[in-house]
């Protein structure tokens, strides 16, 4: 029965991201302006070059839309909603209600996730096509294993901005919380510079920390640089630090909860 709710919250966050859909659209088309101006950036980067860093510029371009996929696949909207919740003292009703706070967020990511996704794939694929230029996994099995690591990326995106939310039980600055995961999320996934670009002890530093589960490893097995064993053990670590954040996002709720006051609540 308890399923069935999550399931049902599921559905209307779906519900949600059609009736409100101007506002997903907004944080869409921010988005998409951002990946454009990345677009040229490494185009004038890539000029006359045909390969860099063991990147070559049709890669480049696959890899710059992948980032675009997995940054849409949460919106701005869908982020934030949590640490509206608990700012506006709204999260004091969701403590009355026989739902796991965490898992009930976890679902309405998932159904705004299906559909956001969904949009900005077909927008994707649009933009590639008018490229002439699409790059394809090598084989069926580097194909099912990204659909596989890019879900697992949701889930690890999820719970990095599930832990920065609930820190506005101790400050009313959403907005600032929001901004600060971003920069460090956007920078340590590869979403604005890929790994191969890194000095060597950045690289090695930033394959310690959760976030290359966001965008590095769902590109690395796209574009066949993670293949067969090395690919699987890519994603046994997205497996790992999900596991690794979602109990750290119960230990931190369970804390808050005892010890703060909520505002407005």
């Amino acid at each position: 029965m308890a399923s069935k709710k999550y399931i049902k919250l599921a559905q209307v966050s779906m519900q949600n991201v059609i009736a409100y859909r101007f506002t997903y659209f907004i944080s869409l088309l921010g988005s998409l302006i951002f990946v454009i101006a990345m677009f040229y950036l490494w185009q004038a980067i890539f000029d006359q070059r045909e390969q860099l860093s063991g990147f070559t510029w049709e890669q480049m371009k696959a890899y710059i839309f992948i980032t675009y996929l997995t940054n849409s696949l949460i919106s701005w909207y869908s982020e934030t909603s949590i640490s509206r919740k608990i700012i506006k003292g709204d999260v004091a009703m969701d403590l009355l209600k026989p739902l796991d706070f965490q898992k009930a967020r976890i679902a309405e990511t998932a159904g705004a996730s299906l559909m956001e996704g969904c949009i900005a794939a077909i927008m994707i694929a649009a933009l590639l096509l008018s490229t002439k230029s699409l790059v394809m996994p090598d084989s069926l099995q580097s194909g099912v294993l990204f659909i596989l690591s890019l879900a697992l990326s949701v889930f690890i995106k999820f719970g990095i901005i599930y832990l920065a939310s609930l820190f506005c039980f101790w400050t009313a600055n959403g907005i600032g919380v929001a901004w600060m995961r971003a920069a460090l999320t956007n920078f340590f996934s590869g979403a604005l510079i890929p790994f191969a670009f890194f000095p060597e002890w950045l690289a090695g530093i930033s394959r310690l920390l959760p976030f290359q589960g966001i965008v590095h490893i769902p590109a690395s097995i796209y574009l066949g640089k993670a293949i067969g064993l090395e690919a699987w053990g890519q994603i046994g670590i997205q497996i790992f630090w999900g596991i690794v954040l979602w109990t750290l996002g119960k230990w931190l709720w369970v804390w808050a909860v005892r010890q703060v006051t909520i505002n407005g609540g």
